[in-house]
């Protein structure tokens, strides 16, 4: 069997806080929050759900002089790096950095002029901190949408941000991480594959405005997971009208499939048919939320035949499937136990918190 290898492109690597983006660092998996930023208790309680589920960057809107301020004692109770997201008004981006964000990220085309991009960038420079360049298919220059005949194509979005790096570059600045969406896959997926042929910067990959959980899921597995595979991307947000934890989720679950990185259980369970009788979607869930947290990299079962399931997931690290009253617990194919159905859940945590337990000493 030909065995799928990934190979990465090398870009230039930067740090945002503690977090290593860019060169051999691994695909960071980032979000952002949906809480007013001015209300520091429920931002940093948002911000330490995400921490939980592997969050590694997150983003916080500052759309003011308070929220920029806000972000002070934010910092001060969560341990990922925080980025500040900026749009048109220059000086909130200085008073996040004053105020202790970990990177700014702004589209300079709506900041305004060279003189305030400036300012900007001066001030990032003095904190040593990296600004992400923010490339979106809906604010694109107006003399680009000219040139393209209004028409919002993959190579206008890349001569925005070509055009961005230079201007950053005129100030002797090279702490850049790009990222160049659209809300459709095709047109984003082009516009990364071409960016990334002109740049060695690090590149932030996602599908903007992707949607609900369904299609956004989607969409985002399609857009960021193609490119990923192709060795294009640093690091990934995926962008769901949902809990920001399920972004963190979702994203995760496409390193996974890759093989990119290895963050918590991976479970896998049967979609049921008519002779499945037990209550299989509600003790998926049960598992899915009991183990959000671990980082433990195994493959777990669950399935809803007794006869088959042990065979058709023998490839799983540890299982449980049940029916007709009966549970049984298995790993590799085998039976280890069996026991009363009712007890499916409680006998798997139970043996994962074993295994758990054997991988920390």
């Amino acid at each position: 069997m030909t065995q799928f290898i990934i190979n990465r492109k090398k870009t230039k690597k930067i740090r945002i806080g503690h977090v290593a983006v860019g060169g051999d660092a691994p695909v960071s998996v980032q979000s952002m929050t949906n809480t007013y930023t001015q209300d520091i208790v429920q931002t940093v309680a948002q911000v330490k759900r995400l921490e939980e589920a592997g969050c590694e960057i997150v983003r916080v809107a500052v759309p003011d002089e308070e929220a920029a301020n806000a972000i002070s004692s934010i910092k001060k109770s969560i341990s990922i790096p925080l980025i500040a997201d900026i749009h048109f008004d220059y000086r909130l981006a200085i008073a996040s950095a004053r105020a202790g964000a970990d990177g700014l990220r702004i589209n300079p085309g709506n900041i305004g002029s060279k003189k305030k991009i400036k300012a900007v960038v001066d001030c990032a420079k003095d904190h040593n901190l990296p600004i992400r360049i923010g490339i979106n298919a809906g604010s694109l220059e107006k003399d680009i949408l000219k040139k393209s005949n209004g028409s919002v194509t993959a190579q206008a979005m890349v001569e925005s941000a070509r055009r961005n790096i230079d201007l950053l570059g005129t100030f002797d600045f090279d702490r850049i991480k790009l990222s160049i969406k659209a809300s459709d896959v095709p047109r984003t997926i082009e516009a990364y594959r071409l960016l990334s042929k002109k740049t060695d910067f690090p590149l932030h990959v996602g599908v903007t405005e992707a949607g609900t959980l369904f299609s956004g899921t989607v969409k985002s597995s399609l857009g960021i997971g193609m490119l990923l595979a192709e060795g294009i991307g640093d690091t990934i947000r995926v962008s769901l009208s949902r809990d920001p934890v399920d972004e963190i989720r979702v994203g995760y679950e496409i390193l996974k499939a890759l093989k990119i990185r290895e963050h918590g259980p991976e479970i896998i369970s049967c979609p049921t048919c008519g002779r499945c009788n037990i209550p299989l979607f509600d003790i998926v869930d049960k598992v899915e939320d009991a183990l959000l947290s671990s980082l433990l990299p195994i493959k777990i079962a669950i399935m809803g035949c007794v006869v088959n399931g042990p065979g058709e997931a023998k490839e799983a690290d540890l299982g449980i499937a049940g029916g007709d009253g009966k549970g049984i617990l298995f790993k590799k194919g085998k039976v280890i136990r069996s026991f009363p159905e009712e007890k499916l859940v409680e006998n798997l945590l139970s043996e994962f918190e074993k295994i758990q337990n054997e991988h920390s000493k």
